[in-house]
């Protein structure tokens, strides 16, 4: 099988003729859309092999695990074989190179990013923030930013809401209030979030864009299935993440206008994922990475039930329209189907809200852009079987190609660099230490002065001693009570004879008393 034709097409099926699509239009966007059961995951795996083969790297979603089925060779039945003569197309068993990869590194390489690359804005759509939450995870971003914390895990994110909440009062002074309840609640969400399974999908080694942007030796692209019948488990992470991905694409990439071929075909499988319950602000985003990434070189084909589940202000800017059978069975089914119609240009061969209905499983109504990007008319074509296999791969063949991805040393192995978790425990040990030696200092000082204190008492004892000892004692210079006594009774009568004395002395030269 011949899958990319003519001059830079793509064949998409056969209706009035070959249906193709220009490679040149290609990244002007596009849907794949259609009720369950229809063949939408067949149209996106023809789509993918084909431009693979033309040279375009692809990535896609695989949410119910059938599109792993690309990276084996088809083993076509007899159903398959009859649509492909009917068409005049030899199907003829093939396979575009092909990497797995799976956020959760079960079926695929990890894929990783860093909290400083999803951003706040995001984040606090995957962790459904009200207004207020968001802005004290904004600020906590910031003051992050101008602490040189790192931010790269979740671990890192909540110990980082741990520094601004002790720290809020300095920081609410700056960047507004910060409550404790407010940061209790955002970290019960990042709780809730890691009993997901998020914490595999931040940290490092990061997923660097030129590796979902390959091309082999032979200059096919390589598609890139992500593992996603998981994921899809948790809506919001699965639809934030290629959200994301996105936005990584339209930030990094130069601008090209519009090549000869895209640099990269994105496929959004359940896109009303993308679009559910999600704020204006993010909305308004999302259109405008639709709208500019195209100037990328990246071009994004939506795969949903409904057009319908697609904004109009997104749904007007994709060229490529590959609408498989809607059912009416509801008044918002017959609306969606409505809008579906008159999406397209019509054709007058036939009534276009009356063939949707009626198209069997295969078959789709396809509009593409020509060369001056108006769309054609629109064309009931029978898709044209798929190369590769239809149906996944067993585990064992997942792990063969795995094990000979260009990839598989580059992603497979975690890695924990020092960032805010560990720079902050970091400074938490050193203010341990600090406080320790401080309290040792203070006990030493209090010691030091005890001991001076004491030193102090006993020198003063000694100086009283040696002052005491330096003068007489009291047997030299102070007579006892008794011997003062009796001396001084000695010296009484001494005095008194010797006044009697006196007298008789004198007495005989005077008289008497």
């Amino acid at each position: 099988m011949t899958l990319a034709i003519g001059d830079g097409e793509i064949l998409i099926g056969l209706g009035e003729g070959p249906v193709t699509q220009r490679l040149d239009r290609s990244n002007r966007h596009g849907v794949v859309a259609g009720a369950t059961g229809t063949g939408k995951t067949v149209t996106l795996q023809v789509m993918a092999q084909a431009f693979a083969d033309a040279g375009v790297p692809v990535f896609a979603a695989d949410v119910k695990g059938d599109l792993s089925g690309v990276a084996a060779l088809g083993t076509p039945n007899e159903k398959m074989l009859a649509r492909a003569a009917s068409m005049d197309i030899t199907l003829t068993p093939a396979a575009p190179p092909t990497i797995f990869w799976d956020l959760f590194g079960e079926k695929g390489h990890p894929i990783r990013t860093t909290i400083s690359e999803m951003g706040p804005l995001l984040l606090s759509r995957l962790l459904e923030l009200n207004d207020v939450q968001e802005g004290v995870l904004t600020i906590t971003f910031h003051v992050a930013d101008q602490d040189g914390l790192l931010l790269l895990d979740l671990k890192d994110l909540q110990a980082a809401l741990k520094y601004v909440a002790d720290n809020a009062g300095e920081i609410g002074v700056q960047y507004g209030n910060v409550s404790a309840a407010t940061v209790g609640a955002i970290q019960r969400k990042l709780l809730t979030l890691q009993t997901q399974g998020a914490e595999h999908f931040f940290g490092e080694p990061a997923l660097n864009l030129s590796d979902i942007m390959r091309t082999d030796v032979a200059g096919r692209g390589y598609v890139n299935v992500l593992a996603a019948d998981r994921l899809i488990q948790s809506p919001k992470l699965y639809s934030t993440f290629l959200l994301w991905l996105l936005s990584e694409l339209f930030e990094e990439l130069p601008e090209v206008g519009d090549p000869e071929k895209p640099k990269l075909v994105f496929f959004f499988d359940e896109a009303h994922l993308l679009f559910n319950d999600a704020p204006k602000p993010l909305l308004e985003k999302i259109e405008q990475v639709v709208r500019l990434i195209r100037s990328k070189g990246v071009g994004i084909y939506f795969v949903t039930q409904n057009p319908a589940d697609i904004p109009d202000a997104v749904l007007g800017q994709l060229g490529a329209r590959v609408q498989h059978a809607l059912r009416a069975y509801t008044p918002a089914d017959q609306k969606g189907l409505k809008a579906a119609a008159q999406s397209f240009r019509v054709n007058p061969a036939f009534d276009t809200a009356e063939t949707i209905q009626a198209l069997g499983v295969g078959e789709a109504l396809v509009s593409v852009l020509d060369a001056k990007g108006a769309p054609c008319v629109v064309q009931k074509t029978l898709i044209r079987p798929p190369a590769s296999r239809l149906g996944p791969l067993t585990p064992e063949e997942r792990a063969a190609a795995m094990a000979k991805s260009p990839v598989a040393d580059l992603y497979d192995t975690a890695q924990d660099r020092a960032s805010a978790y560990e720079t902050l425990q970091g400074r938490a040990a050193q203010a341990q230490k600090d406080a320790a030696a401080a309290a040792s200092a203070a006990e030493a000082d209090r010691q030091r002065a005890a001991e001076a204190k004491v030193r102090e008492r006993e020198r003063a004892q000694e100086e009283r001693q040696a002052a005491r000892a330096s003068r007489p004692r009291a047997s030299s210079n102070r007579q006892g009570m008794a011997e003062t006594f009796a001396k001084s009774l000695l010296r009484t009568v001494a005095s008194q004879a010797g006044r009697e004395i006196m007298r008789g002395l004198l007495g005989g030269l005077s008289r008497r008393r």
